[in-house]
């Protein structure tokens, strides 16, 4: 691998195939030479070494100033001073010792000599670039270097007898064809897909010229191709060849560049004029495709490789490199290039690796010799680690999908999949326990607390690292909790090793404690789940308000006849606990009931909206009508028939509530919603139970938690279910009595004649309602709403006896048709035994049992009930007349309510009525009450 020494792997990559060093260098002297020639606009000449290096003056030709221009050692190097490297006499005034003084070898006098020398690159070699762009030049003046394929145009303007043997311009030719196989093929500015024609026509063309060589023919087949690939780029300009500018083939070229500011006799020294030759080495940018940015960073490579390669004996190459490094920390703020990120990650990383490892033994690396450099390797590694760290922020954030950062293969392997911080807590980790373990015994002697001291300063060092990262958090991501799961996990054992490292100090070590200010990860994580819980919240309400507005309640929905917006909903609520048991937390028991209890509350939310507009009982049943008082002498006409039904059907009108549509008060839709809130209790229990086993096994320890199900149970949602259901069996079972079949019961039922309006119309259609109920509701709940729906009719049949207004009136032979018709009525719920059971109708009819006697009763004896009773409840303070008994709605023949509505429409066996103005319980009592008074 070019540049590679041995000691560290490069990590620029490798160039390929099969490319030695003598050959990049050769090629890389071509790319310096063509660029500083063709940036200029005056013509080309070419002048002959002899004549270009003369006995200590310099000829400089109107063409390649910079090329030309003469050596000066007048003025200090700049780059030197800037980067603290001590200054060396000038190459131009280095002369060798030999017999009687004279100079051994030829001194270069022109910054292009001094390169070409520094580069081991032969005069034979350079003359022929140099005529080879001088022939480019004569076909097409002002040509520049980025415009045209430099292999190409070499390949084109040279023959075999150009050179001394054929060999050695096979070998020629087979330089430059690698070359463009490594720009064009193997690393290119713009990616290649593997189906391109065009690639695979040239890979052909190169590996065929160069096992059989090249003819005009092919070196017009090979232009073409080359120039088709190497004009592509990203903005679809085709004005620039891009042959040399893809990764890693131009850091290793312009590595080799660089590599020419260090003495070629003196391998550990910068050459004084490394300014000059850094001007003409920039002049390269435009065909690599290079930038400040990338030459701060391999620039301070080659600084700290070859102090490395040299044996670590010129520090004042490692301290230019540290130098260096504060540069390139402001550019990598600013550049977010992803092969600057790329080639950055990879270098600083080999440089981190080094320092950690001389700084885990530095007992071995560092002495009274070289104690001045421990200082620096901290800083380098420092420096490097706080880099990596803003760079892996910064590709933690990038976009998925970045092709371009796809196609990169250089680098591939290079990309680690563990955050940097969470492997820098892990090395800091063994360096805490390393020092603990090697140097604080011996460092104890000096400092009681040793130990402490490293660690709190490690504490200190990671914690500036961790801020950082942890106020560029925008989402809780895998990465970001190992990170501070890393760090949570760093801090116990760095206090840990504090605390046992003070234990016989005057203080206990609270000193030592108060200068690690804790992470606080556990409440960064509690604050990143927090955040991303009420996410996933409000994310499930919006679904919630959105699904149910098109949600149609059709028992045709699915075959268990519940709406198909219950199952997804708990499949989000599933999926969210099962997200939420992914996150590598450490505090499940902690923050699930906070979960829990958002879920709860959404779910809940969908109940009240699956029963909203529904009504309930209270808007079916009609309101009580009033009783008043009249005298002996009033009158009271009765009014027409046609007229009582016309106001009681307005007044029924105005009673019963408003609903969410006619649709979705049908019957079979409300037993959807029912099945709904069924199926919803029903998951809810086996959610609960999953969530426990969820946490048991992520938190075995908190079982006291987990038995109890503290925080764990939908206990809002649960009981908004039970009450939902109670409220839409009521609803079904009212609705069906009080307003489908109202005109059956309300209308109909015992209008005078009693005989004539019979219970078997309304026992009809109940009937049919029953079969809709009983084939739609689910069965954990059928018994529930038919039960609802008997006691509904159970209210009706008494409402119709007791409050049924003045076209209704009982003789006390009617008593046996009534009971007759509420056995008909219960029979329907018992049906022979396949219906209700017999305890159940019982105990609901218990409350009309007791009042069927009363119509069996005559008046008088009611009469003289009512007055007991009235005057038991009113006591002493009653004198001349007696209160109107207050309605209370209760129904029962121990309450004087009740017995006067029984009064209300009594009549005689005979058929009149009974003395006095016809009875009416909207407008007065009857003269026979007279005796109350």
């Amino acid at each position: 691998m070019p540049g590679s020494n041995g000691l560290l792997p490069s990590p620029f990559g490798d160039p390929g195939p099969d490319l030695s060093d003598p050959e990049l260098r050769e090629t890389a002297y071509e790319i310096l030479v063509a660029a500083c020639r063709t940036s200029n606009s005056r013509p080309l000449t070419y002048i002959p070494s002899s004549e270009r290096a003369s006995s200590g003056t310099a000829v400089a030709p109107a063409a390649a100033p910079s090329l030309q221009r003469s050596l000066t050692s007048a003025a200090a190097s700049k780059v030197k001073k800037a980067l603290g490297l001590k200054r060396r006499e000038s190459m131009s005034h280095r002369r060798g010792a030999g017999d009687g003084g004279q100079v051994r070898v030829k001194r270069p006098v022109t910054v292009g000599e001094l390169v070409r020398v520094q580069m081991r690159v032969s005069e034979q070699t350079d003359s022929r670039v140099r005529r080879a762009l001088l022939r480019v030049a004569a076909g097409q003046l002002g040509r520049r270097i980025e415009s045209m394929v430099l292999p190409l145009e070499l390949l084109q303007q040279y023959k075999s007898s150009d050179f001394p043997s054929p060999q050695e311009y096979e070998l020629w030719q087979r330089r430059h064809l690698k070359v463009l196989e490594a720009g064009v093929l193997l690393h290119p500015h713009l990616p290649l897909s593997k189906s391109d024609i065009s690639a695979q026509k040239l890979r052909k063309i190169i590996h065929g010229a160069i096992e059989t060589g090249m003819n005009n023919e092919t070196m017009n087949l090979l232009r073409s191709t080359v120039i088709s690939l190497a004009c592509r780029s990203f903005n679809g300009s085709t004005e620039t060849c891009h042959w040399a500018d893809g990764f890693p083939f131009n850091l290793c070229l312009y590595k080799i560049l660089l590599d020419s500011c260090f003495d070629i006799n003196e391998e550990t020294s910068i050459i004084e004029e490394v300014d000059e030759v850094l001007e003409l080495v920039k002049k390269t940018w435009v065909v690599l495709g290079m930038n400040q940015a990338l030459h701060n960073l391999c620039f301070a490579w080659v600084l700290f490789e070859r102090y490395i390669s040299t044996g670590q004996v010129e520090s004042d190459l490692f301290f230019a490199a540290c130098n260096l490094l504060v540069e390139i920390e402001t550019d990598a703020k600013s550049t977010k290039d992803p092969d600057y990120s790329r080639v950055l990650s990879s270098t600083l990383n080999v440089i981190l690796g080094w320092t950690e490892k001389r700084l885990l033994s530095y007992y071995d690396s560092f002495h009274s010799g070289n104690i001045e450099v421990m200082q620096s390797v901290v800083s380098l590694a420092v420096s490097s680690a706080k880099i990596l760290a803003e760079d892996v922020e910064y590709r933690l954030k990038r976009k998925e999908g970045d092709k371009k950062e796809k196609t990169r293969r250089a680098f591939k392997s290079q990309k680690s999949t563990i955050p940097f911080l969470s492997v820098l807590a892990q090395d800091i980790r063994e360096l805490a326990l390393n020092e603990r373990d090697t140097f604080s015994p011996i460092l104890k002697r000096w400092h009681p607390l040793a130990a402490g001291v490293a660690v709190a300063t490690l504490h200190s060092c990671f914690g500036n690292e961790l801020k950082r990262f942890v106020s560029s958090i925008d989402d809780l991501t895998p990465d970001s909790m190992q990170v501070l799961i890393a760090a949570d996990k760093l801090e116990k054992d760095l206090v840990q090793i504090a605390v046992e490292d003070s234990v016989e100090s005057e203080d206990g070590g609270k000193s030592i404690i108060q200068e690690m200010p804790p992470y606080e990860t556990e409440k960064v994580i509690s604050d990143l789940v927090t955040a991303w819980i009420k996410t996933r919240v409000d994310r499930l309400k919006e679904w919630v308000i959105r699904n149910l507005q098109q949600e149609v309640w059709s028992p045709h929905a699915n075959k268990e006849r519940f709406a198909p917006s219950a199952v997804e909903v708990l499949r989000i609520v599933d999926e969210t606990l099962e997200a939420f048991f992914l996150l590598p937390i450490p505090m499940y028991q902690t923050l699930l009931p906070q979960l829990v209890s958002g879920l709860d509350l959404c779910l809940q939310q969908y109940i009240a909206k699956a029963k909203a507009g529904c009504g309930n009982r209270g808007n079916f049943i009609p309101s009580m009508p009033a009783l008043t008082r009249c005298t002996v002498g009033s009158k009271y006409h009765r009014p027409s028939r046609k007229k009582e039904k016309e106001k009681l059907a307005q007044r029924r009108k105005s009673q019963v509530g408003s609903t969410n549509g006619e649709n979705s008060s049908e019957i079979p839709r409300l037993c959807v919603r029912i099945n709904t809130l069924q199926f919803l209790r029903s998951q809810l229990e086996a959610l609960t139970k999953k969530t426990i086993a969820h946490l048991r096994n992520a938190d075995p320890g908190h079982a006291d938690i987990v038995l109890n199900g503290k925080g764990v149970k939908f206990e809002l949602s649960g009981a908004s279910c039970v009450e939902g259901i109670q409220q839409l069996c009521e609803t079904i079972a009212y609705k069906v009595v009080f307003h489908d079949l109202s005109h059956f019961l309300w209308d109909g039922l015992y209008v005078v004649p009693v005989s004539s309006s019979r219970i078997e119309p309304f026992l009809q259609d109940l009937e049919q309602y029953l079969e809709i109920i009983s084939s739609t509701v689910h069965d954990r709940v059928r018994t529930r709403v038919i039960t609802d729906v008997m006691r509904a009719s159970f209210d009706g049949f008494l409402f119709v006896l007791l409050a049924g207004g003045p076209t209704r009136a009982f003789y006390l032979e009617d008593s046996e048709l009534i009971e007759e018709d509420f056995k008909f009525l219960t029979d329907l719920f018992w049906s022979n035994g396949d219906g209700l059971p017999s305890d159940l109708i019982d105990k609901f009819s218990t409350q009309v049992r007791s009042l069927l006697p009363l119509f069996r009763t005559d008046t008088e004896s009611l009469v003289e009930r009512l007055r007991v009773l009235t005057l038991e409840n009113c006591g002493s303070s009653a004198k001349s007349k007696l209160p109107l008994p207050p309605t209370s709605g209760q129904w029962s023949p121990d309450e004087p309510n009740t017995l006067l509505r029984r009064l209300g429409p009594l009549r005689d066996p005979n058929g009149s009525s009974i003395p006095g103005p016809r009875p009416a319980f909207n407008v007065g009592l009857p003269s026979s009450l007279s005796a109350l008074s």
